[in-house]
């Protein structure tokens, strides 16, 4: 069966065609279908779906984000919060942009190999202090998790001061949802201000590519214009919260 035209004018795939573009088994097309990963495809003529760009672009990203080690329950979480009507060339700056600044720490670890380098046993109340504060994520196997070792010496120091599990879990929500919103209105800006007129300007035809190291150059900008202002608005707040007590 030849190709044909999807609605964005691409491209248009059966699952077949699909799944061998994007390097997956029709299987895993048809679960990730299930899980609301990926949007149903277009019925046509003899009940066949049809697939488009938008397709193609949304199970690269899902390979990208399973590469950063998250589990289909958070790339699904993850997705929720997309607009849903991406094009496959948003969907695909997206992707280059979680490629480019997603943290590099993150990895498999055994609980054996976790204690050995945290220093310590670990109770079940640690792991679930550790996975609350961010520094690792509990997977389908109980004796493996995905670990971001850049945080744990900090977490395992944080295990022993005396603040419940659920304020620990209050603060990380506040963060994260801030953190969101932040993320948001940048990624707007870097959509708007920087991608958009240098791709219009027609300086580079691999927009992708430039994409890439556009971003890999704000990246530390951001990163250290955020941590700062964080660190000086915390430190304002808890002057005037305890200045008359």
């Amino acid at each position: 069966m030849g190709v044909g035209i999807d609605e964005e004018g691409g491209p248009s795939y059966t699952v077949d065609e699909l799944a061998a573009r994007a390097g997956v088994t029709v299987r895993t097309v048809r679960f990730y279908g299930t899980r609301g990963l990926l949007p149903p495809p277009v019925i046509g003529a003899r009940r066949v779906g049809h697939y488009g760009q938008s397709h193609l672009s949304r199970l690269a990203l899902i390979e990208e984000l399973q590469r950063q080690g998250m589990t289909l329950a958070a790339i699904e979480r993850y997705l929720e919060q997309l607009p849903p009507d991406l094009s496959a060339q948003d969907l695909a700056i997206h992707r280059a942009l979680v490629a480019s600044w997603a943290p590099e720490s993150a990895e498999s670890i055994t609980r054996r190999e976790l204690e050995r380098r945290a220093g310590r046993e670990l109770t079940e109340r640690d792991v679930d202090r550790l996975a609350a504060m961010g520094v690792l994520d509990r997977t389908g196997d109980d004796d493996t998790f995905r670990l971001d070792a850049s945080l744990l010496r900090l977490g395992v120091e944080l295990l022993d001061v005396p603040i419940e599990h659920e304020t620990i879990l209050a603060s990380r929500t506040v963060l994260l949802e801030h953190a969101r919103a932040a993320a948001q209105e940048l990624s707007r800006l870097f959509r708007d201000e920087v991608w958009s007129p240098y791709r219009e300007s027609g300086e580079d035809p691999d927009h992708l590519s430039a994409m890439r190291s556009l971003s890999a150059h704000m990246q530390p900008m951001v990163v250290q214009a955020l941590l700062t202002a964080f660190q000086r608005s915390l430190s304002e707040e808890l002057r005037t919260a305890f200045r008359h007590r």
